[in-house]
């Protein structure tokens, strides 16, 4: 054999090895053994498994057996993952079982003697994992949320069970410390109740509060406490936050309180590995504390003692994907569920919470107004009037109130100037008295057509010669929207001053207390070192008037939050909103009084059936399919429909939301409303009518979400 084409392997020329490894690519080689096992011996005791396949389809939501074999049966325990073969016919049966299909994901959910399926049944193809990650008390709450809110088991289980890391299972969490001795009460002697709501729980018991926190930095260390009290009494503790750096302020106060190691910290900044990691020690009953954002409102915390969320009436608690629970209303469930302790702090109020205290279902947790205004700043209002005369307010958009204010704190330390963001739309509203314009059929929201023509946002009624019901004018008026130059203009006004801005792109965490203009986004504000001198709270009305019915809530939140970063009226701290001073809104900062807004709001949602009092669903998509989907969906009889109305087409090249219409296609949007005690019967017959379009096959899609936050 030459040189020119001798290669080894027994002689043969290139040109012929390239041939053969052709070959052998096409030839049908032998297959693996089916995991299906042929004919394999079953388990002597309870050789039935029943499964939670990972579908998410609404017709499919239920649980389907197959045969365990002999050597799966140490591992194929009840909350364990699994894979099995899905989707075979009954046609393929081979010697008594069932084989065939895909292989697809789920979790064993019970052993049993004998299986209620008459036919034959497919065999476990494997056991992904002996751990397992789905107990009876997950399980369960799973099914309570997938029904409150009509969807299916399997779409709740995918937030509630993180993905499987194999590195992290493999490692041994560590033994779980005794329970800590039982602590002071702390400044939650501030609160009336609030040293016995900290007692209650050292002792044992359950008690279920609404706390109004008061300004300052407190919070942490006073929720802190709360944690440690519920592990003094050789229970867990669960606390969800909004976002990650307000994880990081109540980690860092419970490893003071307790030290390192009684608790666990569940966000998405943490890895996948570390997450899981930090999960599976909770699972395995190595720590008895969770501090974590939205996702940890179904960590699997042994032997609940408390449930405690902060700030409920932040978008960052609502889930986007399906079926988009409320971190708030799945620790209700929780905390009735487990029968322990449940804590909702903010320190403002939401319409939820106060129907809590209202319903007495929670006792309130509030400072005497004493110590409120001892904590709290000097809130002083720019109104319409005001701008009107001010030179300078016509000149640029910074009053001349909030100019000196700025200017006198910027000897004594940072400023805090407030923004909205930008692209927030405005509604329409009473010229003279500024109350929102409504439709007198649903009390919905009114909108502009084209040719001046007024259309409610929710029934789409026309509505014709409309007048104020407050003052009798006939005007109308679209509210400011956006901030325009706002840090250009301040740092002209200011030029000694350093500027610095926090928002989507980059949010700051801390600021130092040297003087400085702070340009933040509502949510973004940062803490600064020994409190902001003073705070500008501008362009109210791009707040207020927000097509929303929340716009006056959360203007309030969002100013209160900000205001509850500048020091003490008796340190010279100083807030200036921009805004009528005669809305209710504006009077309950200026009095800091957040829980009588809330209430008086409760009672108006209450007269207009507005949630929360109704409960109510959001149908939306192509206009055939939501009208075909009303027709065929069997509503409770006290149901009444809104709509259908057109939703805004989303501009080509926008990203689109969960539920949103695809960008350039008109979807439209029917709003179901019920009475109190109708919200499970309204979501049993949504859930009916999806589960029967998705076994039709269905083309166009339906999203159905319960309690949409944003009904306009």
């Amino acid at each position: 054999m030459s040189s020119e084409n001798g290669q080894g392997d027994g002689g043969a020329p290139p040109e012929q090895l390239a041939l053969i490894r052709e070959s052998v690519r096409k030839a049908k080689t032998p297959r693996a053994k089916p995991r299906t096992w042929r004919g394999a011996e079953l388990a002597g005791q309870l050789p039935v498994a029943r499964v939670l396949v990972d579908k998410g389809v609404l017709h499919l939501d239920r649980y389907f057996d197959y045969a365990v074999p002999a050597e799966l049966d140490a591992d194929a325990q009840p909350g364990v993952r699994v894979r099995v073969r899905f989707g075979a016919g009954r046609h393929r049966v081979r010697e008594g079982r069932r084989e065939g299909g895909g292989l697809i994901d789920g979790f064993l959910i019970e052993r049993r003697a004998e299986s209620d399926y008459s036919g034959p049944l497919a065999a476990l193809a494997q056991v992904v994992s002996p751990e397992p990650v789905l107990g009876p008390e997950l399980l369960g709450l799973a099914r309570a949320v997938a029904d409150r809110y009509a969807g299916s088991l399997a779409d709740v289980l995918q937030l509630a069970v993180p993905p499987r890391n194999a590195r992290a299972e493999q490692r041994p969490s560590p033994a779980p410390l005794p329970p800590p001795p039982a602590p002071a009460a702390g400044s939650w002697t501030r609160y009336e109740r609030g040293a016995a709501f900290i007692e209650s729980l050292a002792a044992g018991g359950s008690p279920r509060a609404v706390w109004n926190a008061l300004p300052g930095p407190g919070w942490s260390e006073e929720l802190a406490r709360a944690v440690a009290a519920a592990l003094a009494s050789g229970r867990g503790a669960l606390v969800v936050v909004p976002d990650g750096r307000t994880a990081a302020r109540v980690d860092t106060a419970l490893t003071a309180l307790l030290g390192e190691g009684r608790h666990a910290l569940l966000t998405a900044d943490a890895g996948p590995e570390k997450r899981y990691r930090q999960w599976l020690a909770v699972s395995r009953g190595s720590v008895r504390a969770v501090v974590g954002t939205r996702a940890a409102m179904f960590a699997p915390v042994r032997d609940l003692g408390l449930v405690a969320l902060w700030d409920d009436g932040d978008d960052n608690h609502s889930e986007p994907h399906a079926p988009q629970p409320h971190a708030r209303e799945v620790l209700l469930l929780r905390a009735a569920q487990d029968r322990c302790g449940f804590l909702l702090g903010s320190r403002s109020c939401t319409v939820e919470a106060a129907q809590l205290v209202e319903t007495g279902w929670a006792r309130p947790l509030v400072a005497a107004r004493d110590q409120v205004r001892r904590a709290a700043p000097l809130v002083r209002t720019v109104g319409d009037r005001d701008l009107a005369r001010d030179e300078a307010a016509r000149a640029a958009r910074l009053p001349s109130l909030a100019w000196q204010t700025a200017r006198d704190g910027l000897r004594n330390g940072p400023v805090l100037v407030q923004v909205p963001r930008r692209g927030y739309a405005p509604r329409l509203a009473c010229a003279q008295c500024r109350a929102p314009a409504r439709c007198r059929h649903c009390s919905g929201p009114l909108q502009g057509q084209d040719g001046g023509v007024l259309r409610c946002e929710w029934c789409g009624r026309e509505e014709s010669g409309w007048h104020c019901p407050e003052c009798g004018a006939f005007r109308l008026r679209a509210q400011v929207v956006g901030a325009r130059r706002t840090a250009e203009e301040l740092g002209r006004a200011f030029p000694a001053v350093p500027v610095r801005t926090s928002g989507r792109e980059h949010v700051l965490d801390t600021v130092p207390g040297a003087p400085a203009l702070v340009v933040s986004t509502p949510g973004a504000e940062p803490v600064a070192e020994g409190g902001y001198a003073a705070a500008l709270l501008l362009d109210g009305w791009a707040m207020l008037g927000r097509p929303d019915l929340r716009a006056a809530e959360d203007a309030l939140r969002r100013w209160i939050a900000a205001a509850a970063l500048v020091r003490p009226q008796e340190a010279g701290g100083t807030v200036v909103v921009v805004a009528e001073p005669t809305l209710r809104p504006v009077q309950a900062l200026v009095r800091w009084d957040p829980v009588g807004h809330a209430v008086r709001e409760l009672a108006e949602r209450a007269e207009l059936e507005f949630p929360p009092v109704s409960r109510m669903a959001a149908v939306t998509g192509p206009p055939e399919a939501v009208a075909e989907f009303l027709r065929t969906a069997a509503l409770p009889g006290e149901a009444e429909v809104l709509g259908p109305v057109p939703l805004p087409v989303t501009p080509p090249g926008r990203p689109r939301r969960t539920g949103a219409p695809p960008p350039g296609e008109q979807w439209d949007r029917a709003l179901v409303r019920v009475p109190p005690g109708s919200g499970a019967a309204l979501a049993a017959a949504l859930k009916a009518a999806q589960a029967a379009r998705t076994a039709r096959g269905a083309a166009d899609g339906v999203w159905v979400r319960i309690d949409p936050p944003d009904i306009g």
